[in-house]
């Protein structure tokens, strides 16, 4: 019978603590996002108190007035090819070509804006190394072999040191997954352990 409990205590400590670990990302990242929305808005609202910040712009749909002369908007229909290269064009403010280009044309410096670059993905494998590492904790603390947690600890921390040093979302993101999932795996094998195995 205890042979059973302890199938059950692994089952439940390996694969049930991916969830969990889930949860903990999402309310991690969910705190994260509350505190970047916080800064934005303290740094929205300096910027509007501060009175160096107080930027106009002109409206690249009207023409210039010159003296005596009332400003005519500007429609698509009016826009040459000429003037859309030249001081005022359609394609936003532009001065000689140079802040901005028009739609359809690259920078004046000859780099086109090209598209977004894939994003690496962080820490790959890491379901799986998070079912490995849960299944391992569960297993020392139900031989009675804790010790056994510092060597598992140990290989997961040697194998994703260069990504850990890389990117520091990698290692916060190494530190909630690990403790998340070794808490998981200790609580399972200590309740197993008390309430079936003895």
């Amino acid at each position: 019978m205890s042979a059973l409990w302890v199938a059950t205590a692994l089952l439940v400590a390996g694969f049930a603590g991916w969830p969990v670990t889930a949860l903990v990302f999402k309310l991690a990242r969910t705190i994260d996002d509350k505190a970047d929305a916080a800064k934005a808005a303290e740094d929205s609202r300096r910027a509007e108190q501060d009175p160096s910040a107080d930027v106009t712009v002109d409206d690249p749909s009207r023409e210039p007035a010159g003296a005596g002369e009332t400003v005519v908007p500007r429609t698509p229909a009016d826009a040459s090819p000429a003037a859309a290269d030249g001081a005022t064009g359609l394609g936003g403010q532009a001065v000689d070509g140079e802040l901005s280009a028009p739609p359809g044309h690259p920078a004046s410096d000859g780099t086109a804006a090209g598209p977004a670059q894939p994003t690496q993905r962080i820490l790959r494998g890491g379901a799986i190394i998070g079912v490995l590492e849960r299944l391992g904790v569960c297993l020392a603390i139900l031989a009675g072999q804790p010790v056994a947690i510092a060597y598992i600890v140990a290989i997961k921390g040697l194998g994703r040191f260069a990504e850990l040093k890389e990117t520091p979302v990698a290692a916060e993101r190494f530190i909630i997954g690990t403790l998340t999932s070794m808490l998981w795996a200790a609580g399972t094998a200590a309740a197993a352990k008390v309430l079936f195995l003895q």
